[in-house]
């Protein structure tokens, strides 16, 4: 017996113990993708060990759709299996070795909502893009601002990031240039994944967050900020966001972060009612890792973030708009007060101003191709463990060409 009394080799540190069962959807060369719960170095084949069909859709949302007493009931029979012996010979054949999988978007995703909610990050970019102006706009302390982005868009991690192409203007430009962007760049994000669609028409309060959502991964919204700074006023973002957004294949249940659960930074300004979520404890103590070719540039902490995901969905859903299952909103940008505390090269880089060292004394600042991004990040657990959400990667390779119109 090791690590919270489980049969199966775990080592203390793995970050995928019973304390996580983390949910995703894999495949291998002889099964089509189904629903698998990473466990130690391990998938457990959901399919397999329940025979339930709703694990064999090649996508989580069926069995998202069931609700938190569905998701209760088979956390509680994961965790007996691994941990009673008894269950032993019928468990084992069903567990595949992590090594040995191929990893897809764990749900079909149908809205995709990107928020803003980091007070460090936004005054960064209000200073970078509107020097000598109020770092925040006067609506920021009073709602969560968001985007609703491209959905078709959303790619697992590992996806290759094609540099985009398009319009850009530089200040001293008389006119805007086309052409492959020259200022790519990454947001660390937070993801929080929709289980029970709302009512059209009823707003879902702070209180009833975790009724509706299952849990949380990891985002990168890749962002080409020269597209982005021509384009986005008034309407905001577009073709600097759409090309691709990378997410996590593990979803971490809500289950499994009670231990990171803490109090969102005390905040200056009261909100309106529907947003008051004092004594919920929706902050959460999350570190994030950046890394750049393997070397760490940035530690971005979740646990300063100004907006809980619980006033997210609340702001979301207050029009009367509703969420659907599999729908997934992000937090936006993760940055903390320091420099080293950045989740974005725009900011690490301040606007390219100042461009940041690696290691060996090399100055970057926005992405160039073969760049490998890789965010990762973990929480407390109970009992003093650690909960893992993996990573999201992405490689960059260089802009498509694109042919000439054929005339005549």
């Amino acid at each position: 017996m090791s690590h919270s009394g489980s049969w199966l080799d775990l080592a203390d540190d793995t970050g995928f113990g019973l304390e996580n069962l983390p949910h995703g959807i894999f495949s291998t060369a002889d099964r089509a993708p189904r629903t698998g719960i990473a466990v130690g170095g391990w998938v457990l084949d959901l399919a397999g060990a329940t025979g339930d069909p709703v694990h064999t859709t090649g996508t989580l949302n069926a069995f998202l759709a069931a609700g938190p007493p569905a998701w209760a009931a088979l956390r509680a029979q994961v965790t007996d299996w691994l941990t009673d012996p008894a269950h032993r010979d019928h468990v084992q054949p069903h567990l595949v070795p992590r090594a040995d999988v191929t990893m897809h978007l764990p749900v079909q995703v149908g809205d995709y909502v990107d928020f803003y909610s980091s007070r460090h990050h936004a005054e960064n970019v209000g200073r970078i893009f509107r020097p000598g102006s109020a770092p925040l706009t006067p609506n920021w302390e009073h709602l969560p601002i968001g985007y609703h982005g491209r959905a078709g868009s959303l790619a697992v991690s590992g996806t290759p990031v094609v540099r985009p192409r398009g319009q850009r203007k530089a200040p001293a430009d008389d006119l805007p240039t086309f052409g492959p962007s020259t200022r790519l760049d990454i947001e660390a994000e937070v993801g929080f994944v929709v289980g029970v669609p709302s009512t059209p028409g009823t707003p879902v309060p702070v209180g009833a967050f975790a009724d509706h959502v299952f849990g949380v991964c990891l985002v990168n919204d890749w962002s080409a900020r020269d597209l982005q700074a021509w384009e986005y006023v008034p309407l905001g973002p577009f073709l600097g966001k759409s090309f691709l957004t990378s997410v996590s294949p593990w979803v971490v249940p809500l289950a499994a972060l009670e231990a990171a659960r803490t109090d969102p930074p005390a905040r200056g300004t009261a909100v309106l009612p529907y947003l008051d979520d004092a004594g919920l404890r929706w902050g959460l103590d999350l570190t994030l890792e950046v890394r750049l070719g393997g070397e760490l540039v940035a530690t971005p902490p979740f646990d300063q973030m100004y907006w809980t995901p619980a006033q997210q969905l609340a702001h979301l859903t207050v029009n009367g708009a509703a969420v659907r299952t599999g729908d997934l909103f992000a937090s936006g940008t993760v940055s903390g007060p320091g420099r080293d505390q950045r989740g974005s090269f725009l900011e690490l880089s301040w606007g390219g101003a100042e461009p940041f060292a690696l290691a060996d004394g090399t100055p970057r600042t926005f992405l160039e191709d073969g760049d490998e991004v890789a965010v990762t990040a973990t929480a407390p657990g109970p009992g003093g463990t650690r909960i893992s959400f993996g990573e999201v990667t992405g490689t960059v390779v260089p802009a498509l060409e694109v042919a000439p119109p054929v005339t005549g």
